[in-house]
């Protein structure tokens, strides 16, 4: 049996497993997943809780929970109100609607469905999880818009991996800028400022953004990569341990591609995002008047998928 059903701190948690990899959500609490783990290895990726399981309520600050697990960010990141008609003006909270309600969750021939309804905007979530390969996860996603007219979405996974300093983040090669969403103590500029990737600075060799910090860095910065993907895969990798973690996602439907990189400098946090998205920055309403949000046509369904592999023994692109 691939699912099981327990009991954490009072919630329910569903637990996905194959023989060399696990993982773990918690469908009341956001469909939050707690647990990402090598089985082969023993090594957790995701960020653990501090404490014990809870939630602040909906639209409640994302930042004054414990940055633990992976969350879905949508339809927004940044807190902003919604562009067209007829939801406009409608205010979206801050990192979105669905992180922050229960999802309902089931298991049916090897697959565990979530799913979650609209609250200020209406729309059905649904994401279905399984394992084509022993160490492949896969999630497929899919937004209904039951609504007569067309529904723009900003969706964005947010994993908080477990790092150690000198983990290579490996993006398609072509990529060569990068745009500045969020930059603590305003490192990497302000908001919308364009940099290149991965060495932003030309006078400080030793700057670059392709390998984790240390945590004595405290800096903490969120960019994109500018313009839409040429390839839908983005990867982590420990050079130590030679293992690593390789996320696929159609770039179709998925063009952008996010690192919230937090080296100590939010909240005294260590840990790295990597952020496949349907919009560019955080922003929805910004991401609309640029055309560059995800769109629902009206009575229809916006689907993609996210997997999950691990890299073993050596480094690939």
């Amino acid at each position: 049996m691939i699912w099981s059903k327990g009991m954490l701190d009072g919630y329910e948690v569903w637990t996905g497993r194959t023989e060399v990899m696990e993982m773990a959500v918690v469908p009341e609490l956001g469909s939050r997943v707690i647990s990402l783990r090598n089985r082969k290895t023993g090594r957790e990726w995701l960020v653990q809780p501090a404490g014990v399981l809870e939630t602040n309520g909906y639209a409640s600050s994302f930042g004054k929970r414990d940055g633990s697990g992976w969350d879905e960010m949508f339809p927004t990141i940044n807190a902003c109100r919604y562009a067209a008609y007829p939801w406009e003006g409608t205010e979206l909270p801050d990192h979105g609607e669905v992180w922050s309600i229960p999802w309902k969750a089931h298991s049916e021939e090897e697959q565990l469905h979530c799913s979650a309804q609209g609250i200020r905007l209406p729309y059905q979530l649904r994401k279905t999880y399984s394992f084509p390969l022993e160490d492949t996860l896969r999630i497929d996603y899919a937004v209904h818009n039951p609504s007569p007219f067309p529904f723009s979405f900003l969706w964005a996974a947010h994993p908080l991996f477990q790092i150690d300093e000198g983990a290579e983040i490996i993006v398609p090669h072509e990529l060569r800028e990068i745009i500045v969403s969020y930059s603590a103590n305003g490192r990497l500029g302000e908001s919308g400022d364009i940099r290149k990737w991965p060495q932003p600075w030309e006078e400080n060799p030793h700057f670059r953004l392709n390998r984790t910090a240390s945590r004595l860095e405290a800096s903490a910065e969120k960019f994109y990569f500018a313009g839409e993907l040429p390839e839908g895969t983005a990867s982590i990798y420990d050079p130590v341990a030679r293992e690593g973690l390789r996320m696929m996602f159609p770039k179709e439907q998925v063009p952008y591609l996010a690192i919230w990189a937090n080296y100590g400098g939010y909240q005294g946090q260590y840990h790295l995002a990597l952020e496949p998205a349907t919009g560019l920055l955080d922003d929805l309403s910004y991401a609309m008047h640029r055309q560059a949000a995800a769109e629902v046509p009206a009575s229809g369904t916006y689907t993609w998928y996210l997997e999950i592999s691990w890299i073993n023994g050596r480094r690939t692109r």
